[in-house]
């Protein structure tokens, strides 16, 4: 298979160049074994039994083998963590270790590995990299210079995007066809309820029931829905509901899984805004998995027409979350936080969501850089982008001062340009790094 370029290659590579251990996370299929590959001289893979064996048997053989030493999968042996960071005491230079992992253990390393051990994030494939468009607008230019220009035209459509969000940004599974993508996608949820539960030590006693919980948070994607909405909805027919802690503990195995990508509240500025909601925007890692839990691909004959006519038809589907808007529309601003999350990493820039206590003024992304300025995104799903659109913008746009560095509509539509009034409008195919 063809290795695809991914947004974080340049910056691992310059890692590597320059620090003794790197460890890429992120969850199963994202591929972070094929971008570690690249760079290595010697693998362990940790997911092959006769090799985890060798190294719990014998642990000080990974000091002999070329560098760039890749630990794949290192949480099936924990301890390595603790010998790769005696390692790198001993000897600092750049290049000796790679890691990738797809969980946080529970039997944690005795040491954090802080100032030994630098931690970068994978995730699934933006928009960029599946190569859709030639991407015009940089995200990076927006955030280095006031007034960017913002020019060039994508082809992608509503329904494209409604194909791109069913079609996964897990490598692997975006060469299949659509009936085996969908058995695909089945048996990681499978895997991730059936094994990677036990693994990490939590005794699932209702498998049902966390299917169905991860099935509401995958309808609650784009809200901030409470964790109590979200379990109620789930188990909207059961007597004897689950209590709160059990939900507190779905979710807490699904982040060390990496599969929950929550939005924090933005916090405000300087000028301090008064009066920000402080819940997290729900977002799984990858909208795939969302699609997949709500069933919305799910057709007769497997066919891509009848997948996109169900996430374009139904404008509500799956459990009972509260939400403005459609589904798809939900779903879509997954897909443009996965990507604008990538695109601002890669600028070292962080992402939140802004949203006033009483939800009178929200806006969908905020990027901002590390000396507080900032970047506003609005995600519509729709070609045409109105004054009712902007409002947000323009709200915000008066009331913070120069911290502001622009402000941007993310759209379906095909042409990127400035509006009169200064806003931004991008096709989320024509945003890039």
């Amino acid at each position: 298979m063809r290795y695809t370029q991914r947004v974080l290659d340049p910056t691992l590579e310059r890692l590597v160049a320059s620090l003794p251990a790197i460890c890429i996370e992120g969850p199963r299929a994202v591929g972070k074994t094929a971008t570690a590959t690249r760079l290595a001289a010697s693998v362990v893979a940790l997911d092959d039994p006769a090799e985890a064996e060798l190294l719990r048997a014998s642990p000080e053989r990974i000091a002999r083998l070329a560098e760039p030493i890749l630990v794949d999968e290192w949480q099936r042996v924990p301890a390595v963590w603790d010998r790769v960071r005696r390692e790198v005491d001993r000897d600092p230079r750049p290049g000796r270790f790679l890691r990738t992992g797809s969980s946080s253990p529970t039997s944690a390393p005795t040491h954090s590995g802080a100032g030994r051990i630098v931690r970068l994030r994978m995730r699934p494939m933006t928009l960029m990299e599946r190569e859709l468009c030639s991407p015009t607008v940089s995200l990076s230019t927006l955030l280095s210079q006031r007034d960017a220009p913002i020019e060039g035209e994508c082809p992608l459509g509503i329904e494209d995007y409604a194909e791109e969000i069913v079609a996964s940004g897990f490598p692997a599974l975006r060469t299949l066809t659509s009936e085996a993508r969908a058995f695909a996608l089945d048996g990681y949820i499978e895997g991730i309820l059936e094994h990677d539960f036990p693994e990490l030590g939590y005794v699932v006693r209702r498998p049902a029931t966390l299917r169905a919980w991860l099935a509401s948070y995958a309808a609650a994607s784009a809200t901030t829905a409470s964790y109590n909405t979200i379990l109620d909805a789930a188990t909207s027919l059961v007597v004897d509901k689950p209590a709160k802690t059990t939900a507190l503990a779905y979710r807490d195995v699904l982040n060390k899984l990496w599969l929950l990508d929550e939005v924090p509240a933005w916090t405000g500025t300087a000028n301090r805004l008064a009066g920000l909601a402080k819940a997290p925007k729900h977002h799984l890692a990858d909208p795939a998995l969302a699609a997949r839990l709500l069933g919305v691909e799910a057709s007769l004959d497997g066919g891509a027409v009848a997948r996109r006519g169900l996430l374009l038809d139904r404008p509500h589907h799956g459990p009972p979350i509260p939400r403005d808007g459609t589904l798809l529309g939900a779903l879509f601003e997954s897909l443009v936080t996965l990507c604008v999350r990538v695109y601002a990493e890669a600028s070292r820039a962080t992402i939140s969501h802004l949203r006033t206590a009483r939800g009178e003024h929200e806006v969908d992304l905020i990027v901002r850089r590390d000396d507080g300025r900032f970047l506003a995104i609005e995600v519509k799903l729709g070609a045409e982008v109105t004054d009712e659109d902007t409002k947000h913008l323009r709200w915000l746009r008066s009331h913070v001062g120069d911290e502001l560095l622009d402000t941007i509509v993310v759209t379906t539509g095909r042409a990127a340009y400035r509006r009169r009034d200064g806003i931004g409008v991008v096709p989320a195919g024509s945003l890039g790094v």
